[in-house]
């Protein structure tokens, strides 16, 4: 018996064997029309810095056979200046030969580069081209990455009036330090580009003169996409923020666009007097970890800004004197649950008073004309009574009405913005059905905002908010 039952457990471990051998066909697809298929015809590598590294790009090459494919050759075709990197299936070098790919399956080639300097101000766009060669057929992947030289500071004490250019893009790899009583000017179309321990600090001044057609631009240096279609543009703490010190006084940022830091603008106890500290006029702050503006009794004035999309709110005012006029405030903030109301008060009052500086004035902030719209609620402070703090003639969330505080205010009123969140579209301009067109109070209209930041001049009455609408094209 019990060799029987052997003779049978042999028996059927052949015949599974068999089963299991016939469903894989280990012959190979030969015919010049069996040929790979690539997830793209060119890998767009995005715009990189010479002398740096590139990102990690990949592209995937299917067989879609039902027999096995040998590629019997991968190779550059005219990389003899060694600038790319390859793997292939898990395997480095530069050139490959016969990698088999099984039926209905696929493989993954990775590509990197690092790019000589090339003593020019403007992107330069390289092109390589990756053969594969499959039963004698040719087929071609394009490799294009774009090239830029840039000004590199390791870190940096101005202690003499300086001023950047713009040109090649200024990156900055650690602390660049503006000493007390010294100014930094960043004229029209200057780029600076922040790796990850950054920063400015602030000691004197900081002068931003951007326009519609040359922005200043503060940004993070990566570029192309963090995962997916999620852009690097979107993703907050690349670097770590503006910090204004106590002894800083006059600064003026116009034109600006800063965005992916985690602390966005800090001002601490600016002495300004009377006076802004900081005068904010058609910029751009988004994608903070953070608070894009936290200002503890520094005075703030802001026309025609957009302020968007940060952890943990918008704007933290603790005292000071502030003028938000023509700004869109608000929060879609991508990666985490908001972390606070988009605007957030601190010594407002008596019960809220500052201990650190219980004689300093309390806050003091007046909102005209404005968007105060997006996930979450509007304000720390429900009831204003009392407090130096108006909103006049603004759109918000709430479900409200007006009293001394909340002054002729379209309560409950979506503003139709053209922002699609879960598209990882963030555009803060309004659509033609908007609410805010036309909606403005001239009597607020007293502080200069006769252009938005894209250089469309305001029309009359104006519109709520940092940008004019615009028609659009049919």
């Amino acid at each position: 018996m019990k060799h029987s039952i052997t003779i049978y457990l042999t028996a059927l471990a052949a015949l599974v064997a068999c089963v299991m051998t016939s469903c894989i066909e280990d012959s190979f697809a030969t015919s010049p029309s069996d040929q790979p298929t690539f997830s793209t015809d060119t890998l767009r590598m995005g715009e990189n810095y010479t002398l740096e590294g590139s990102p990690t790009c990949r592209f995937t090459v299917y067989n879609r056979h039902g027999k096995m494919l040998n590629i019997s050759s991968i190779s550059l075709r005219d990389d003899n200046d060694g600038y790319f990197r390859l793997n292939v299936d898990g395997f480095s070098g530069k050139s490959f030969s016969d990698i088999e790919i099984r039926p209905n399956d696929s493989i993954f080639v990775f590509v990197e580069a690092t790019l000589p300097e090339n003593d020019k101000d403007e992107i330069l766009d390289i092109r390589r081209h990756l053969d594969f060669v499959t039963n004698g057929v040719t087929s071609t992947v394009v490799l294009d990455i774009q090239s830029q030289d840039a000004i590199r500071l390791d870190g940096a004490t101005i202690n003499t009036a300086t001023t950047w250019k713009p040109g090649k893009p200024y990156l900055i790899s650690d602390t660049v330090r503006i000493a007390e009583g010294v100014s930094l000017t960043l004229e029209a179309g200057t780029r600076v580009r922040m790796k990850d321990k950054s920063a400015f600090k602030v000691e004197g001044t900081l002068i931003a003169e951007g326009t519609p057609e040359e922005p200043v631009e503060i940004t993070g240096y990566r570029t192309g996409n963090v995962a997916s279609s999620i852009p690097y543009e979107l993703m907050s703490g690349q670097w770590g923020g503006i910090y204004f010190a106590s002894t800083s006084t006059g600064n003026s940022l116009t034109g600006a666009t800063i965005r992916n830091s985690s602390d966005g603008l800090t001002l601490s106890s600016c002495a300004s007097g009377d006076a802004p500290a900081l005068t904010l006029t058609n910029c751009q702050i988004r994608n903070t970890t953070n608070y894009i503006i936290d200002a503890c009794h520094s005075n703030i004035k802001a026309v025609g800004c957009e302020f968007t999309d940060a952890s943990q709110g918008i704007l933290h005012l603790t005292g000071g004197s502030h003028v938000f006029n023509h700004c869109t405030i608000a929060n879609y903030y991508l990666f985490t649950v908001l972390g606070g109301p988009a605007i957030q008060f601190a010594h407002i009052n008596a019960d809220d008073a500052d201990d650190a500086n219980p004689s300093l004035p309390y806050l003091s902030a007046e909102f005209t004309n404005s968007i105060i719209y997006g996930n979450g609620t509007e304000f720390s402070h429900g009831d204003l009574t009392g407090t130096s703090v108006s909103v006049r003639r603004c759109i918000l969330k709430s479900d409200g009405s007006d009293d001394d505080n909340f002054i002729d205010c379209l309560w409950n009123s979506d503003p139709m913005y053209y922002t699609v969140r879960n598209e990882y579209l963030f555009d803060y301009r309004i659509k033609p059905e908007s609410p805010a067109i036309g909606a403005a109070d001239p009597a607020c209209d007293i502080y200069g905002f006769t252009a938005d930041r894209y250089g469309v001049t305001v029309h009359s009455p104006a519109d709520l908010g940092a940008y004019t609408f615009v028609e659009p094209e049919e």
